[in-house]
């Protein structure tokens, strides 16, 4: 018998990978949509693959997560409010993010799910250090004034379904995937907001480059992963990181004006100093959310997923090259006359 996979927040950048992944591997896939008019933009990003079903669910309201989970055998609870841009508040990001979760693993628990794999965020396994390297036996300090409310949300959501499943999971078994800065080739357009680094980047912007650095996970290993995760029995009750290789952003500025051609010809060149970023970063809500990153050269291990379940990422120069190839060209400015 096929069995049915939910997966929640179809129309992301992480999910839709996700769900191409389990149709590829022959599983029936139910997905999430807070409105039926994204459901034919879902469909053709996946390309239109038989055995994709919808249900219409919003993690901010208790109502139809036990209709969207009926019938499921597993669930892969991707979704999550936004707000990479630095313009969301503890109000709108925090909230909703913890008691979302626990809403989908609620609705889990009561329908008999065997396990619920859920994208956390490295940034809930930050150490205080600069330097060094991270791994899963690490949790973000909750007290870190640098913490931002989008990095707080993911903290205090996967501690929140750590402890609801403790209490109330039952049979049920949780895994989480803890990704780090995630790229790779989008499958349509507005819903990867991490890829938008690399569109800023190939437009010319910003002119100069801050001096951050980022460990690197394609989308489509992440997706792997969290397919990986939620059959392995040796899986249950673990969390794993997903990263690859660590790049400053000016190697990745360096990586697309040496595959790019003539797409790249935009992209900076010259370096920043750290102190006017963080003058501008007061203005720049964009700026704000990656300052606690400048300087900083801190990595995440994905040993654990690697030897557990045969995690295998791939260089990060090729998928920051994937994921700019996939990327619309920028339309040339209108000529006046």
């Amino acid at each position: 018998m096929t069995e049915t996979v939910l997966v929640t927040g179809g129309t992301g950048f992480v999910a839709g990978w996700c769900v191409a992944g389990l149709l590829d591997r022959g599983y029936a896939v139910r997905t999430t949509v807070r409105d039926r008019s994204k459901e034919s933009a879902v469909r053709e990003a996946v390309g239109g693959r038989d055995g994709l079903s919808f249900a219409v669910a919003d993690l901010t309201r208790h109502e139809d997560w036990d209709a969207a989970v009926a019938g499921c055998d597993y669930v892969l609870h991707v979704a999550s409010p936004l707000g990479g841009d630095g313009r969301g508040t503890d109000e709108t990001l925090v909230a909703p993010a913890r008691d979302g979760a626990v809403r989908v693993l609620h609705a889990a628990v009561r329908a008999g799910v065997k396990r619920v794999v859920m994208t956390s965020s490295t940034a809930a396994s930050t150490p205080a250090a600069t330097r060094g390297e991270a791994d899963e036996t690490v949790w973000t300090d909750p007290a870190d004034r640098s913490l931002t409310p989008y990095r707080r949300s993911k903290l205090v959501a996967e501690r929140a379904a750590w402890d609801f499943m403790a209490a109330q999971g039952g049979d049920t078994t949780l895994t989480t995937i803890l990704p780090v800065a995630i790229f790779g080739p989008v499958l349509a357009s507005g819903n990867a907001s991490s890829v938008e680094i690399i569109g800023r980047l190939l437009a010319g912007r910003p002119p100069l480059l801050p001096r951050f650095g980022f460990t690197i996970v394609d989308v489509r290993d992440l997706a792997d992963l969290h397919i990986r995760a939620m059959t392995a029995p040796e899986a249950a009750g673990e969390r794993f990181i997903a990263g690859g290789d660590f790049m400053w952003l000016a190697d990745i500025a360096r990586t697309l004006r040496e595959h790019l051609g003539d797409r790249a010809t935009k992209v900076p060149t010259r370096g920043v100093p750290d102190g006017l970023v963080r003058a501008l970063a007061r203005f720049v809500p964009e700026l704000r959310t990656l300052t606690p990153l400048l300087g900083r050269q801190l990595t995440f291990s994905s040993a654990k997923a690697q030897r557990v379940l045969g995690f295998t990422p791939r260089p990060a120069t090729t998928t920051i090259v994937d994921c700019a190839e996939s990327l619309p060209a920028p339309q040339p400015a209108l000529q006046h006359r």
